[in-house]
């Protein structure tokens, strides 16, 4: 069983149905109880990363989520649930994360040098694998993925980036550590490659 994390926050049906169509067995909820008890959890999440902290620690989430990384059940943070694995993020002011990945969430620099060059990043950009994550498995390296965001992480440990993708400068778009993997793009709104990197994480 697979536990799709429900906080409040994220496109958390479009996320479950796409893993189910590729062959998951979900569960979207709430319960820390039933997240412990999963086999797999993921954590999506779209917006504000002070808020999104502050729901999952008011449910006992952040706990329950630590708790599966710990036991060390495969793991998937998808956009704000990268993000939140960090320690601290530089959104409206600073914050702390969940700190199980050591590093920092800050916001894209402006570049009046090429103004086209919007914030937040919306929409498809590659995606250049820089480790062979098994989520990367049967994925072409420079494939496109779908974004949607105005901040991207920091890591401290320049060993976990599994994936990278040029915009305003060079930034990390995929981590993977042991059981835990987590990308900034949205395979569920990314189509064929999308499915692929979770049908990926389903079959491991």
């Amino acid at each position: 069983m697979i536990a799709v994390v429900d906080y409040g926050m994220g496109n958390l049906r479009s996320v479950s149905k796409a893993l189910e169509k590729v062959g998951g067995r979900v569960s979207l909820t709430g319960d820390p109880v039933e997240v412990a008890r999963a086999d797999k959890v993921v954590l999506p999440g779209v917006g504000a990363f002070e808020k999104a902290m502050a729901h999952l620690g008011a449910a006992g989430l952040d706990e329950a989520v630590t708790a599966s990384i710990e036991a060390g059940k495969p793991f998937l943070g998808i956009c704000l649930g990268l993000q939140l694995l960090f320690e601290t993020s530089y959104e409206d002011g600073e914050h702390t994360g969940l700190g199980i990945l050591p590093g920092e969430v800050v916001r894209f620099m402006r570049d009046e040098k090429r103004p086209q060059l919007k914030i937040p990043q919306i929409g498809w950009n590659r995606v250049e694998v820089a480790r062979e994550a098994p989520h990367f498995d049967g994925i072409p390296s420079a494939t496109y993925f779908y974004f949607v965001h105005s901040y991207y992480v920091a890591p401290a440990d320049e060993s976990i980036v599994a994936g990278e993708t040029e915009y305003l400068g060079r930034f990390a778009s995929a981590v993977w550590r042991g059981n835990i993997f987590a990308c900034q793009f949205h395979p569920e709104k990314s189509q064929k490659w999308g499915l692929k990197l979770l049908e990926n994480f389903v079959k491991l």
